[in-house]
């Protein structure tokens, strides 16, 4: 039983989008005590204002609701820690000290970290830098360009994707690695020379121990939450995951940053903490399902955990992501995740028979296979109903991989941005015209009936935060000319998209009997606009402005 209802406030609304199928429109909604007492008209709610105390609050009267929106797959502090290193990335970009500028090549970032390096008074002391991006700004860095920029002072550059480090040759040293040095992810050049680069999480964890003191201070994870949740709350998020969560600085300090914030009023959001599964492994061994369970037990309906998540190839950007043939354009720049995919049904299998909701990151579609062949060999190994195994990203694809992902009882949480600011330029840089045309298949996802929402992998890749920027390109499939369509059979319905920024994305957490609907006895999260998406041109979509969220029941401005 709930507390008892001792005061009902009722919204009402020019017109509230439900997202229950059965009952999708109401003008007014009565919420007491965080949740959803009643849905429907002020006459059609009337027999609970009859009994109770109650106030109407016509603050949205002109407005229209819609569902807190829920962005299923972000890094609120992860990527938010990296805004306070020098900038190289290619776009403009929010930092503590207000927007700045985008490098637009690769000759403009050396330049940049030539100026750095002069007026730098300590060369014991490394430059940081954050945001570079390989595709756009005209090809990976390396060692030797690096060492050009100085060969004294140790520099540190890491991606907008955060799935490759640069380094110069003081900066190796730094890290303890030489040309006999043996890892996953620690890059070569053709002669067996170290060229300077750490790929994914194993290598990128090892190039970042000597700077990690810098990236990570003291109350730097906080600030980046107190940041990155006010992003999120201007886009209408009311709900979203950190889909790394333990890998930067820990799973305690980084649990204890998001509840300082919840309790001081800085991240008006629901957050899930889902563990990335080779630091839970380390930390815990034998007893990380207990350890789950605890933070499951100390968690609220604020804050919580969920799932475990596998990092299975790189990145989007990067062009690190593992394809099938006939693979890259040039250079083969692919690398799979630190857990050999040899053993990944052996990791998964203690999660799976625990029933944890396991989150596959999967961009390449060669690595698609694998995740499907994994989850076929767990369902015959331990068959389950309603496991919600959730591929993340699913950018590059095949019609049958999304029929056999279906067969298999899967679901994808898929980066819609990129067919928009990405899939044109990968045309010509990394994957080739067909896949990059292709990218995040929504409508072969649709077809075979695959439950699927839209993520924003939010600050981790070159693209912003916000859920009807995402419906957009999704409903209509514009590429960064502003005028090609990319393969229209994959577009999707203005209803299909604002369901995978709502009630379908609440189903991807496995959330959906609480939240991603108006429905009575869920929480009362909304999100508020200036304008209808049902009656706007689809075009516009993007251009509808976030007036306000509510969350609990309470107004967050």
């Amino acid at each position: 039983m709930g507390a008892p209802l001792e005061h009902i406030t009722v919204y009402t609304a020019a017109h509230i989008h439900t997202m229950d199928q059965g009952r999708p429109d109401a003008s007014a909604v009565a919420v007491s005590n965080g949740r959803i007492v009643s849905v429907g008209s002020i006459e059609s709610i009337e027999p609970w204002l009859r009994r109770y105390p109650h106030s109407i609050d016509d603050r949205y009267s002109d407005k229209v609701l819609m569902p807190g929106f829920i962005d299923p797959h972000t890094h609120l502090r992860l990527s938010g820690t990296y805004m306070g290193l020098e900038y190289v990335g290619p776009i403009e970009s929010a930092a503590p000290d207000g927007l700045r500028k985008g490098l637009p090549t690769r000759d403009a970032v050396l330049n940049q970290l030539r100026a750095l390096a002069a007026e730098h008074s300590n060369p014991d002391v490394p430059i940081t830098a954050w945001g570079y991006d390989p595709a756009s700004q005209s090809g990976h860095l390396d060692r030797d360009m690096l060492d050009q920029v100085s060969d004294t002072v140790p520099i540190w550059v890491i991606a907008y994707a955060p799935h490759i480090v640069y380094v110069n040759s003081p900066m190796l040293e730094l890290i303890g690695v030489d040309d006999d040095s043996v890892g996953h992810g620690i890059g070569r050049y053709p002669d067996g020379r170290l060229n300077g680069w750490f790929v994914e999480t194993e290598a990128t964890a090892r190039a970042t121990r000597p700077v990690a003191d810098m990236i990570y201070g003291p109350d730097s994870g906080r600030a980046a939450i107190d940041r990155m949740g006010a992003v999120a709350k201007a886009a209408g998020v009311t709900t979203t995951a950190d889909l790394v969560w333990g890998m930067a600085d820990g799973f305690e300090p980084e649990w204890e940053d998001h509840a300082s914030a919840m309790s001081e009023g800085t991240l008006p959001l629901r957050m899930f903490m889902i563990p990335f599964e080779p630091k839970l492994v380390r930390e815990f061994g034998d007893d990380m399902l207990d350890f789950l369970a605890s933070k499951t037990q100390q968690g609220d309906d604020r804050l919580n955990t969920h799932g475990v998540k596998y990092v299975n190839d790189g990145s989007y950007p990067s062009m690190t992501l593992v394809m099938n043939e006939p693979g890259y354009l040039d250079e083969d720049t692919a690398h799979t995740g630190e857990v050999p995919w040899e053993n990944m049904v052996e990791r998964m299998l203690p999660f799976w028979k625990a029933g944890v909701q396991i989150h596959s990151h999967a961009n390449g579609d060669r690595t698609l296979d694998m995740t499907l062949d994994t989850l076929e060999a767990l369902q015959r190994i331990h068959p389950r109903f309603d496991h919600r195994f959730t591929v993340e990203h699913y950018c590059l694809s095949s019609p049958s991989q999304a029929r056999r992902l279906a067969a298999l009882g899967g679901q994808a949480s898929v980066n819609i941005y990129f067919v928009h600011f990405r899939a044109q330029l990968h045309a010509d840089h990394g994957f080739g015209p067909d896949r990059s045309e292709a990218t995040a298949r929504l409508g072969s996802l649709e077809r075979a009936r695959v439950p699927f929402a839209l993520h924003s992998d939010f600050n981790l890749v070159v693209t912003p935060l916000s859920p009807l920027l995402a419906a957009w390109c999704a409903v209509n499939r514009i590429g960064a000319d502003g005028e090609t369509v990319l393969a229209p059979g994959e577009k999707i319905s203005v209803d299909s998209a604002l369901r995978a920024i709502t009630i379908d994305a609440a189903y991807i957490l496995n959330r959906d009997d609480r939240l991603g609907s108006i429905e009575v006895g869920k929480h009362a999260d909304f999100t508020v606009l200036n304008d209808d998406p049902y009656q706007v041109n689809p075009n516009d979509l993007r251009d509808i402005e976030v007036h306000d969220t509510v969350l609990a029941g309470e107004s967050t401005n």
